[in-house]
């Protein structure tokens, strides 16, 4: 008898083992797992919601730490953060505060997030539009962007089919179809951007010219709103722009010209020009990175998001502004950049000094003397984001025309 109860009490035991695994397994795979309800995330911004590229970062940040069942308490924001020591000390702090993951988001604060991922080995470091994390080769230190150029492209239809549109109206003629871009910087980030959304625009409005200005600054609203005023006056029938506030919008709106805007809708202050905005979505990014660290797995090195990945998104058309039928011809489009059926950057839609390229050697491993260093030209097609995240399209292309910078 003693031997049947002492069995039975054997077989109770290893059932409650049994289940106190199972309960365990659902918060740890294993033992490099954190507890969802543990982790906590930082963010580092270089300004705050009141710039449309650092409120798409926060609106980002806040979306996945709740996809992911983090509760406020789970994620601290940073805000106001130069592109300086400051950020290293921003780190540094939320390194104190209990943080396993740090994001950044300006292009400017990777030399201190590295700074920071040297140190604190045991954190993981994220940094938005940086380029050394391939180069540096840190197990803690990664960099993420997104084919964006592919957004630009697709709104740069929008705004080519506009131009066709005032055009048939009689507004101006066809060699008059002049477009004026708002650019922060004369980065490659920025050159990729603008390229892009013009080689939409010329696929469906071949007499289009464009002409660039820089204000220097990523937020300056006063700059940006007279850069767009300039170029207006300087007989650009439609404005786009790479800078962070509503000064470029506004002045369109003002003025009554068509805008294509970046980062979000500005349809609630501009109803009567606003066509269509691209972004860049990080949300997909966010959950990604964090969702490894819960996991105990590798983040990648270089991360980039695609249209595929819901990280390339452009708002609704605004049908009281944009030209008929332009959402179909967006969807169009799209269908055929997923499927590879037509690519941004073929060689073959433009030229440099009259010629066409037929190889371009690209600075994707950076260093300080940004020397070229990659063939990024493969079978007629410049292949941006495709050796790094960040992109590394620099090339001053036909048609377009660099008014000047204060950089």
């Amino acid at each position: 008898m003693m031997k049947k109860i002492t069995a039975m009490l054997l077989a109770l035991v290893m059932v409650f083992a049994l289940c106190a695994c199972s309960n365990d397994s659902d918060k740890k795979d294993d033992a490099n797992n954190k507890d969802v309800s543990n982790i906590k995330v930082g963010f580092i911004f270089l300004h705050d919601e009141n710039s449309t590229y650092d409120l798409n970062f926060m609106n980002a940040a806040k979306e996945a730490c709740k996809n992911l069942g983090l509760s406020e308490s789970q994620y601290i924001f940073k805000n106001n953060v130069p592109e300086d020591q400051s950020c290293y000390e921003a780190a540094a702090e939320l390194v104190d505060e209990g943080c396993d993951i740090i994001f950044a988001d300006s292009f400017g604060h990777e030399e201190f997030m590295i700074q920071a991922a040297k140190e604190f080995k045991d954190v993981q470091f994220c940094h938005s539009t940086g380029t050394l994390a391939h180069t540096e080769k840190l197990d803690n230190y990664h960099n993420a962007f997104a084919s964006i150029y592919e957004g630009r492209y697709l709104a740069g239809i929008a705004a080519g089919l506009k131009l066709n549109e005032m055009i048939a109206n009689g507004d101006f003629t066809a060699d008059e179809a002049k477009i004026g871009y708002v650019g922060a910087k004369p980065y490659a980030e920025v050159k990729s951007g603008y390229t892009s959304f013009f080689l939409g625009a010329r696929s469906v409005c071949p007499t289009v010219t464009m002409d660039v200005t820089f204000t220097g600054s990523w937020y300056d609203e006063t700059a940006e709103k007279e850069a767009a005023t300039t170029l207006i006056k300087n007989g650009c029938k439609l404005i786009s722009q790479h800078a962070d506030s509503m000064g470029a919008p506004t002045a369109c709106e003002t003025a009554g010209v068509p805008n294509v805007s970046y980062n979000g809708s500005t349809l609630d202050k501009c109803p009567n020009t606003f066509i269509v905005s691209s972004r860049i979505d990080w949300a997909p990014y966010y959950e990604y990175a964090i969702t490894a660290v819960i996991e105990g797995k590798a983040i990648d090195t270089d991360w980039t998001g695609t249209l595929a990945t819901g990280s390339v998104v452009l708002t609704d058309v605004n049908e009281k502004a944009a030209a008929a039928g332009t959402a179909e011809a967006i969807a169009d489009a799209k269908a055929k950049l997923e499927d590879g059926s037509l690519n941004v950057f073929d060689t073959a839609t433009f030229t440099v000094g009259g010629k066409q390229l037929e190889s371009y050697m690209a600075d994707v491993d950076s260093d300080a003397n940004y020397e070229p260093d990659t063939n990024v030209i493969q079978d007629g097609v410049f292949y941006e984001s495709k050796f790094r995240s960040a992109p590394y399209f620099d090339i001053d292309i036909d048609g377009i025309t660099i008014l000047g910078s204060d950089a």
